[in-house]
């Protein structure tokens, strides 16, 4: 409990923020823009493979790191879009999510005491990930409309270094790491031995140039821990179906840690995620970022014509913007708590992605995994 309790005091605001503004979305009839979960179907394939695997008493334990189908599916995956040598007996973890995934991996190699940096903004989990499992949270800001200060970065590590977490596409920003800013960052984790934990939740929600695991770079097979998931690319975040790609050693380590915490991922939830591997093609994906990519600009257009300033991300299904040209308001909280309530669209409160409460405090965050009416009817209340 001690840990937790410093989590919450030592971090600010964590998930809880963004669930409670839901509650008040709910509470005040407002469009949901806050959490990020589609409003619309998953692709029916996903869909029927998981009832027919329902319906064949798919019901009971699968084997602890995956299903033989899910893993095979996988690997074929990794090795047709990035070439990656995946071996889905040795390399593969399928976990409860890619937020399970997240804890396990860093559970696997960090040890007590030692530090984990992050990049800020940051995916509310990490902080609090970091910390329970006995290490010391290191932050480095990063400009989300700039390049990465890899000087600072690179003076963030030391010989106390275990691990750095990379959320490319990133949440909250939709900012996209280049190659070149992965490669220098990989050559740091290598000069100090430490590995990058990578989350590559939103790969396939990536709209200029590709994608680039941190994995595929020279030297970084193992050195990178993958973790990624079906949430977003199959918008099913509710079945809680994710993934880790690791080196043999590292699996080892973290297929343990993962036995213990979840047992396993949902049976018949496997089989459909792994139908959807096995059978939505390119076509799919290039779709999928074609869709969302038309969703960012109604909003962004729509944030702009009411006032607020951002920048258009490059990946990812969230935006951040400034409200301060909007209204008046003592904290970002209070303006989105007002926005929620006044005029029914809920945003979640920026210093909630920041170690600290007062870095943030004059941005929103919008998603946009919504269909394309009920965007237009946030845009309409927002002008």
């Amino acid at each position: 409990m001690e840990k937790l309790k410093v989590a919450r005091r030592t971090l600010g605001f964590t998930e809880s923020i963004i669930r409670g503004m839901t509650r008040l979305a709910t509470e005040h009839g407002a469009i949901n823009l806050a959490q990020g979960f589609p409003n619309f179907a998953a692709p029916d394939v996903v869909k029927d493979a998981a009832r027919e695997a329902i319906e064949k008493d798919v019901n009971q334990y699968a084997i602890t790191w995956g299903s033989v189908r899910l893993r095979n599916a996988l690997a074929k995956h990794y090795l047709d879009f990035y070439g990656m040598e995946v071996d889905p007996d040795r390399h593969l973890t399928v976990t409860c999510g890619a937020t399970e995934a997240m804890v396990s991996a860093l559970m696997a190699v960090v040890d007590e005491g030692d530090e984990v940096i992050l990049f800020e903004p940051f995916y509310e989990n990490y902080g609090p990930d970091a910390i329970l499992c006995g290490a010391k949270p290191v932050f480095v800001p990063f400009a989300y409309d700039g390049s990465v200060d890899l000087d600072r970065v690179a003076s963030a590590f030391n010989p106390r270094t275990a691990a750095i977490v990379i959320n490319t596409p990133n949440n909250p920003s939709g900012r996209v790491f280049t190659r070149e800013e992965l490669e220098a960052i990989g050559r740091l984790c290598r000069e100090h031995g430490a590995y990058a934990v990578t989350d590559e939740i939103y790969e396939h929600i990536y709209y200029e140039g590709r994608h680039v695991p941190m994995a595929t770079l020279p030297g970084m097979a193992d050195y990178t821990v993958t973790v990624s998931g079906a949430s977003k690319t199959f918008s099913v975040t509710g079945w809680r179906v994710g993934w880790i790609v690791a080196s043999e050693k590292v699996s080892d380590a973290i297929r343990k840690v993962h036995d213990f915490l979840t047992v396993g991922a949902p049976a018949p939830l496997q089989e459909g995620v792994a139908a959807g591997l096995e059978n939505l093609g390119a076509d799919y994906y290039g779709d999928l970022a074609n869709t969302y990519r038309q969703r960012r600009n109604l909003l962004c257009d729509g944030l702009a014509r009411a006032g607020f300033k951002c920048a258009r991300p490059a990946g990812a299904y969230y935006v951040m913007a400034d409200y301060t040209a909007v209204r008046a308001s003592s904290s970002d909280v209070e303006f989105a708590e007002w926005l929620t309530r006044e005029v029914g669209v809920a945003p979640v409160p920026g210093s909630s992605f920041f170690r600290y409460s007062d870095r943030g405090s004059n941005l929103v965050r919008f998603a946009f995994c919504k269909t394309r009416d009920l965007l237009e009817t946030a845009v309409s209340r927002l002008i």
